[in-house]
Protein backbone atom coordinates (compact mmCIF):
# COMPACT_ATOMS: atom_id res chain seq x y z
CA UNK A 1 0.00 0.00 0.00
CA UNK A 2 1.45 3.34 -1.02
CA UNK A 3 0.89 6.63 0.73
CA UNK A 4 -1.35 8.83 -1.39
CA UNK A 5 -2.00 12.53 -1.62
CA UNK A 6 -4.60 14.84 -3.11
CA UNK A 7 -4.81 18.53 -3.77
CA UNK A 8 -8.06 19.18 -1.97
CA UNK A 9 -11.60 18.02 -1.22
CA UNK A 10 -13.04 15.28 -3.38
CA UNK A 11 -16.76 15.28 -4.08
CA UNK A 12 -16.93 12.69 -6.85
CA UNK A 13 -18.04 9.09 -6.31
CA UNK A 14 -15.39 6.59 -5.32
CA UNK A 15 -13.79 4.84 -8.27
CA UNK A 16 -15.56 1.77 -9.54
CA UNK A 17 -13.86 -1.62 -9.47
CA UNK A 18 -14.82 -5.23 -9.93
CA UNK A 19 -15.90 -5.21 -6.29
CA UNK A 20 -18.93 -3.23 -5.06
CA UNK A 21 -18.22 -0.38 -2.69
CA UNK A 22 -18.47 -1.46 0.96
CA UNK A 23 -21.28 -0.34 3.21
CA UNK A 24 -19.80 1.87 5.93
CA UNK A 25 -20.89 2.69 9.46
CA UNK A 26 -19.73 5.69 11.46
CA UNK A 27 -20.00 5.78 15.25
CA UNK A 28 -19.36 9.10 16.99
CA UNK A 29 -20.74 12.17 15.24
CA UNK A 30 -18.70 14.90 16.84
CA UNK A 31 -16.77 17.36 14.71
CA UNK A 32 -14.46 14.73 13.22
CA UNK A 33 -16.89 11.83 12.88
CA UNK A 34 -19.55 13.96 11.21
CA UNK A 35 -16.93 15.21 8.71
CA UNK A 36 -15.94 11.63 7.88
CA UNK A 37 -19.55 10.59 7.40
CA UNK A 38 -20.42 13.65 5.33
CA UNK A 39 -17.49 13.13 2.95
CA UNK A 40 -18.27 9.44 2.49
CA UNK A 41 -21.91 10.23 1.73
CA UNK A 42 -20.72 12.79 -0.83
CA UNK A 43 -18.60 10.05 -2.42
CA UNK A 44 -21.64 7.87 -2.93
CA UNK A 45 -21.01 5.30 -0.21
CA UNK A 46 -23.91 3.75 1.66
CA UNK A 47 -23.32 5.24 5.12
CA UNK A 48 -25.06 4.32 8.37
CA UNK A 49 -24.46 6.56 11.38
CA UNK A 50 -24.89 6.21 15.13
CA UNK A 51 -24.34 8.51 18.10
CA UNK A 52 -25.67 8.38 21.63
CA UNK A 53 -26.91 11.91 20.95
CA UNK A 54 -29.39 11.05 18.22
CA UNK A 55 -29.90 14.67 17.14
CA UNK A 56 -26.37 14.77 15.75
CA UNK A 57 -27.42 12.40 12.98
CA UNK A 58 -30.07 14.72 11.51
CA UNK A 59 -27.75 16.82 9.26
CA UNK A 60 -26.20 13.64 7.87
CA UNK A 61 -29.57 12.02 7.24
CA UNK A 62 -30.58 15.11 5.24
CA UNK A 63 -27.54 14.45 3.02
CA UNK A 64 -28.37 10.80 2.45
CA UNK A 65 -27.02 8.83 5.40
CA UNK A 66 -29.11 6.34 7.33
CA UNK A 67 -29.32 6.73 11.11
CA UNK A 68 -29.82 3.91 13.60
CA UNK A 69 -30.80 4.12 17.25
CA UNK A 70 -28.55 1.27 18.43
CA UNK A 71 -25.15 -0.13 17.53
CA UNK A 72 -26.86 -3.36 16.49
CA UNK A 73 -28.25 -1.40 13.53
CA UNK A 74 -24.75 -1.53 12.02
CA UNK A 75 -24.73 -5.30 11.68
CA UNK A 76 -24.74 -5.22 7.87
CA UNK A 77 -21.82 -2.79 7.58
CA UNK A 78 -18.61 -4.18 6.15
CA UNK A 79 -16.51 -1.37 7.62
CA UNK A 80 -17.29 0.65 10.76
CA UNK A 81 -15.35 3.80 11.60
CA UNK A 82 -15.33 4.95 15.22
CA UNK A 83 -14.42 8.49 16.25
CA UNK A 84 -14.71 8.59 20.02
CA UNK A 85 -13.20 10.71 22.81
CA UNK A 86 -11.29 8.25 25.00
CA UNK A 87 -10.40 4.67 25.92
CA UNK A 88 -13.44 4.10 28.13
CA UNK A 89 -15.95 5.09 25.47
CA UNK A 90 -14.23 3.11 22.72
CA UNK A 91 -13.97 0.02 24.94
CA UNK A 92 -17.65 0.27 25.86
CA UNK A 93 -18.77 0.73 22.26
CA UNK A 94 -16.66 -2.21 21.15
CA UNK A 95 -16.82 -4.70 24.01
CA UNK A 96 -20.17 -3.93 25.61
CA UNK A 97 -23.05 -6.41 25.61
CA UNK A 98 -24.54 -4.71 22.55
CA UNK A 99 -21.23 -3.48 21.16
CA UNK A 100 -19.42 -3.86 17.87
CA UNK A 101 -17.79 -7.16 18.78
CA UNK A 102 -21.18 -8.83 19.07
CA UNK A 103 -22.73 -6.87 16.22
CA UNK A 104 -20.32 -7.11 13.33
CA UNK A 105 -20.25 -10.12 11.05
CA UNK A 106 -17.13 -12.18 10.48
CA UNK A 107 -14.75 -10.44 8.05
CA UNK A 108 -16.11 -7.00 8.91
CA UNK A 109 -13.48 -4.43 9.90
CA UNK A 110 -13.53 -1.95 12.75
CA UNK A 111 -11.45 1.15 11.97
CA UNK A 112 -10.74 3.19 15.08
CA UNK A 113 -9.91 6.81 14.25
CA UNK A 114 -9.94 7.76 17.92
CA UNK A 115 -6.95 9.00 19.92
CA UNK A 116 -6.59 6.20 22.46
CA UNK A 117 -3.87 4.24 24.21
CA UNK A 118 -1.71 1.75 22.30
CA UNK A 119 -2.63 -0.87 24.88
CA UNK A 120 -6.34 -0.60 24.13
CA UNK A 121 -5.67 -0.81 20.40
CA UNK A 122 -3.81 -4.10 20.90
CA UNK A 123 -6.51 -5.44 23.21
CA UNK A 124 -9.28 -4.67 20.71
CA UNK A 125 -7.25 -6.21 17.91
CA UNK A 126 -7.03 -9.48 19.81
CA UNK A 127 -10.75 -9.50 20.64
CA UNK A 128 -11.81 -8.78 17.07
CA UNK A 129 -9.47 -11.46 15.78
CA UNK A 130 -11.14 -14.04 18.05
CA UNK A 131 -14.47 -13.03 16.51
CA UNK A 132 -13.11 -13.38 12.98
CA UNK A 133 -13.18 -9.62 12.46
CA UNK A 134 -10.50 -7.09 11.56
CA UNK A 135 -9.28 -4.06 13.48
CA UNK A 136 -7.30 -1.14 12.07
CA UNK A 137 -6.03 1.79 14.12
CA UNK A 138 -6.27 4.92 11.94
CA UNK A 139 -5.91 8.07 14.05
CA UNK A 140 -5.55 11.33 12.17
CA UNK A 141 -3.42 14.45 12.33
CA UNK A 142 -5.41 17.62 11.77
CA UNK A 143 -8.46 19.51 13.00
CA UNK A 144 -12.16 19.40 12.04
CA UNK A 145 -11.71 22.07 9.37
CA UNK A 146 -9.07 19.93 7.68
CA UNK A 147 -11.34 16.90 8.05
CA UNK A 148 -14.11 18.62 6.08
CA UNK A 149 -11.58 19.66 3.43
CA UNK A 150 -10.06 16.13 3.25
CA UNK A 151 -6.67 17.51 4.19
CA UNK A 152 -6.03 15.29 7.20
CA UNK A 153 -3.03 13.00 7.52
CA UNK A 154 -4.17 9.44 8.32
CA UNK A 155 -1.93 7.00 10.21
CA UNK A 156 -2.97 3.38 9.70
CA UNK A 157 -1.74 0.14 11.27
CA UNK A 158 -3.10 -3.36 11.68
CA UNK A 159 -3.22 -6.76 10.01
CA UNK A 160 -2.02 -6.10 6.44
CA UNK A 161 -5.08 -7.71 4.83
CA UNK A 162 -7.40 -5.52 6.91
CA UNK A 163 -5.43 -2.37 6.14
CA UNK A 164 -5.56 -3.17 2.42
CA UNK A 165 -9.34 -3.58 2.54
CA UNK A 166 -9.92 -0.17 4.13
CA UNK A 167 -7.11 1.85 2.57
CA UNK A 168 -9.20 3.12 -0.36
CA UNK A 169 -11.74 4.50 2.12
CA UNK A 170 -9.12 6.08 4.37
CA UNK A 171 -7.38 7.67 1.40
CA UNK A 172 -10.59 9.57 0.63
CA UNK A 173 -10.67 11.14 4.09
CA UNK A 174 -7.33 12.93 3.93
CA UNK A 175 -4.48 14.15 1.78
CA UNK A 176 -2.05 11.40 2.73
CA UNK A 177 -2.16 7.94 4.26
CA UNK A 178 0.86 6.83 6.30
CA UNK A 179 1.12 3.01 6.72
CA UNK A 180 2.64 2.15 10.12
CA UNK A 181 2.93 -1.63 9.96
CA UNK A 182 0.94 -4.41 11.55
CA UNK A 183 0.97 -3.23 15.19
CA UNK A 184 -2.09 -0.99 15.71
CA UNK A 185 -0.55 0.34 18.89
CA UNK A 186 2.19 1.98 16.81
CA UNK A 187 -0.36 4.17 15.02
CA UNK A 188 -1.81 5.35 18.30
CA UNK A 189 1.63 5.98 19.78
CA UNK A 190 2.49 8.05 16.70
CA UNK A 191 -0.67 10.12 17.18
CA UNK A 192 0.03 10.70 20.88
CA UNK A 193 3.61 11.72 20.13
CA UNK A 194 2.42 14.16 17.46
CA UNK A 195 -0.06 15.72 19.87
CA UNK A 196 2.64 16.09 22.50
CA UNK A 197 4.83 17.87 19.97
CA UNK A 198 1.91 20.12 18.97
CA UNK A 199 1.30 21.05 22.62
CA UNK A 200 4.98 21.89 23.05
CA UNK A 201 4.76 24.14 19.99
CA UNK A 202 1.66 25.91 21.32
CA UNK A 203 3.39 26.55 24.63
CA UNK A 204 6.45 27.94 22.86
CA UNK A 205 4.40 30.16 20.56
CA UNK A 206 2.39 31.48 23.50
CA UNK A 207 5.49 32.38 25.51
CA UNK A 208 7.29 34.05 22.62
CA UNK A 209 4.26 36.04 21.48
CA UNK A 210 3.67 37.22 25.06
CA UNK A 211 7.31 38.35 25.27
CA UNK A 212 7.17 40.21 21.96
CA UNK A 213 3.80 41.82 22.69
CA UNK A 214 4.88 43.07 26.10
CA UNK A 215 8.07 44.33 24.49
CA UNK A 216 6.07 46.54 22.17
CA UNK A 217 6.11 44.45 19.01
CA UNK A 218 2.70 44.38 17.32
CA UNK A 219 1.45 40.75 17.57
CA UNK A 220 0.43 40.36 13.93
CA UNK A 221 3.83 41.64 12.82
CA UNK A 222 5.57 39.23 15.19
CA UNK A 223 3.48 36.41 13.79
CA UNK A 224 4.33 37.43 10.22
CA UNK A 225 8.07 37.46 10.93
CA UNK A 226 8.04 34.13 12.77
CA UNK A 227 5.85 32.18 10.34
CA UNK A 228 7.36 33.86 7.29
CA UNK A 229 10.88 32.80 8.18
CA UNK A 230 12.13 29.85 10.23
CA UNK A 231 8.82 28.84 11.85
CA UNK A 232 6.54 28.31 8.86
CA UNK A 233 5.06 24.95 9.85
CA UNK A 234 1.35 24.17 9.84
CA UNK A 235 1.15 24.12 13.63
CA UNK A 236 2.93 27.44 14.02
CA UNK A 237 0.71 29.08 11.43
CA UNK A 238 -2.64 27.57 12.44
CA UNK A 239 -2.41 27.79 16.21
CA UNK A 240 -0.13 30.80 16.32
CA UNK A 241 -2.80 32.57 14.29
CA UNK A 242 -5.40 31.66 16.89
CA UNK A 243 -3.21 33.00 19.68
CA UNK A 244 -2.58 36.29 17.88
CA UNK A 245 -6.28 36.73 17.10
CA UNK A 246 -7.36 35.55 20.59
CA UNK A 247 -9.59 33.08 18.74
CA UNK A 248 -10.00 30.16 21.11
CA UNK A 249 -13.58 29.24 20.26
CA UNK A 250 -14.97 27.25 18.60
CA UNK A 251 -12.28 24.73 19.55
CA UNK A 252 -10.57 22.31 17.21
CA UNK A 253 -9.67 20.29 20.29
CA UNK A 254 -10.61 21.30 23.80
CA UNK A 255 -8.11 21.56 26.63
CA UNK A 256 -9.51 18.48 28.49
CA UNK A 257 -9.01 16.28 25.41
CA UNK A 258 -5.48 17.63 25.08
CA UNK A 259 -4.81 16.79 28.75
CA UNK A 260 -6.03 13.26 28.07
CA UNK A 261 -3.69 12.88 25.11
CA UNK A 262 -0.67 14.20 27.02
CA UNK A 263 -1.52 11.91 29.93
CA UNK A 264 -1.58 8.88 27.60
CA UNK A 265 1.70 9.92 25.98
CA UNK A 266 3.38 10.36 29.36
CA UNK A 267 2.05 6.99 30.55
CA UNK A 268 3.67 5.31 27.54
CA UNK A 269 6.87 7.24 28.21
CA UNK A 270 6.92 6.14 31.83
CA UNK A 271 6.33 2.53 30.83
CA UNK A 272 9.28 2.66 28.42
CA UNK A 273 11.52 4.74 30.73
CA UNK A 274 11.60 7.71 28.36
CA UNK A 275 11.88 11.01 30.27
CA UNK A 276 9.68 13.73 28.74
CA UNK A 277 10.14 16.71 31.09
CA UNK A 278 8.91 19.36 28.66
CA UNK A 279 5.77 17.35 27.84
CA UNK A 280 5.12 16.90 31.57
CA UNK A 281 5.29 20.67 32.00
CA UNK A 282 2.89 21.31 29.11
CA UNK A 283 0.47 18.74 30.55
CA UNK A 284 0.37 20.78 33.75
CA UNK A 285 -0.05 24.00 31.77
CA UNK A 286 -3.11 22.51 30.11
CA UNK A 287 -4.45 21.53 33.53
CA UNK A 288 -3.97 25.18 34.52
CA UNK A 289 -6.04 26.24 31.51
CA UNK A 290 -8.88 24.03 32.73
CA UNK A 291 -8.47 25.25 36.32
CA UNK A 292 -9.19 28.80 35.11
CA UNK A 293 -12.55 27.63 33.78
CA UNK A 294 -11.46 27.49 30.15
CA UNK A 295 -12.24 23.84 29.57
CA UNK A 296 -14.37 24.60 26.52
CA UNK A 297 -11.61 26.53 24.78
CA UNK A 298 -9.18 25.31 22.13
CA UNK A 299 -5.88 23.99 23.48
CA UNK A 300 -4.17 27.01 21.91
CA UNK A 301 -5.47 28.80 25.03
CA UNK A 302 -1.99 27.93 26.30
CA UNK A 303 -1.16 31.23 24.58
CA UNK A 304 -3.88 33.02 26.52
CA UNK A 305 -2.49 31.64 29.77
CA UNK A 306 1.00 32.87 28.87
CA UNK A 307 -0.36 36.34 28.02
CA UNK A 308 -2.33 36.73 31.24
CA UNK A 309 0.58 35.54 33.36
CA UNK A 310 2.70 38.17 31.61
CA UNK A 311 0.22 40.84 32.72
CA UNK A 312 -1.19 41.44 29.25
CA UNK A 313 -4.88 42.44 29.02
CA UNK A 314 -5.90 39.52 26.85
CA UNK A 315 -8.52 37.68 28.90
CA UNK A 316 -11.92 39.31 28.32
CA UNK A 317 -11.06 40.18 24.70
CA UNK A 318 -10.38 36.56 23.82
CA UNK A 319 -13.09 34.75 21.91
CA UNK A 320 -14.93 32.30 24.14
CA UNK A 321 -13.49 33.62 27.43
CA UNK A 322 -15.99 34.78 30.00
CA UNK A 323 -15.20 38.19 31.43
Amino acid sequence: MNASSTNGPKASPAPESEHPRPSIGVIGLGHMGSAFASNLVADGFQVTVYDIHEELAAPLVSRGARAVAQISGLRDCEIVLTSLPNDDVLASVTLGDEGLLRTLSADAIHVSMSTVSPGLARRLTAQHKLAGQGYVAAPVLGNPDLAHERKLFVIAAGEPSSVRKVSSVLERLGQRLFPMGDDPGAANLMKLAANALTALTLQGMGEVLALLTKGGVEPSLAFEVLTGSLFDGKVHKTYGGKIVAHRYSPPGMTAPLAVKDLRLALAEAEHMSVPMPASSLVHDRLVAVIARGWGELDWSALGLLAAIEAGLPSGPAATGVKS
